[in-house]
């Protein structure tokens, strides 16, 4: 597969990210932090359990397109970068979530493209500590809002 083709499938890719009920999960995924399972089944058993595995089935399908060649890797992670802001937000339960559900190969090809980024684990700490930062930077809207 040439490189022309491989652009056409990321921007298929985009296409999709735009698609109304995709965007409005992915609004809603923006203020998602498990910190453990039991926060992640919440989630899975609420309003938002198509939001979540829409985000997260979408990341791991794309991701099983680079790890079977449909898509260049490098080209793949030069045109996107929230699939590290997701799976950083996964990667702590990760585990736990394999374990509990007896799945050990749950969310393989999304973990294992994140993982052969360069820097993969400093770039996902990286990205917890600005997502602890968005956080507080929320609340201390919220507060204002309600002062």
């Amino acid at each position: 597969m040439g490189k022309h083709d491989d652009a056409d499938l990321i921007l298929k890719l985009y296409e999709l990210r735009r698609e109304p009920v995709m965007r409005e999960a992915r609004n809603w995924f923006f203020s998602f932090n498990p910190t453990n399972a039991a926060e992640y089944m919440e989630a899975m058993m609420s309003e938002h359990s198509g939001h979540l595995r829409m985000v997260i089935s979408y990341w791991d399908m794309a991701a099983s397109f680079v790890n079977n060649g449909a898509i260049d890797e490098q080209m793949f992670n030069d045109a996107n970068g929230e699939h590290l802001f997701i799976f950083a937000k996964i990667e702590p339960i990760l585990e736990e979530l394999r374990q509990q559900w007896n799945q050990p190969e749950m969310l393989k090809h999304f973990e294992a493209v994140v993982r052969r980024v360069p820097d993969s684990a400093e770039k996902l700490a990286g990205i917890r500590e600005r997502i602890k930062m968005i956080q507080a930077m929320m609340a201390e809207r919220a507060k204002a809002a309600n002062a």
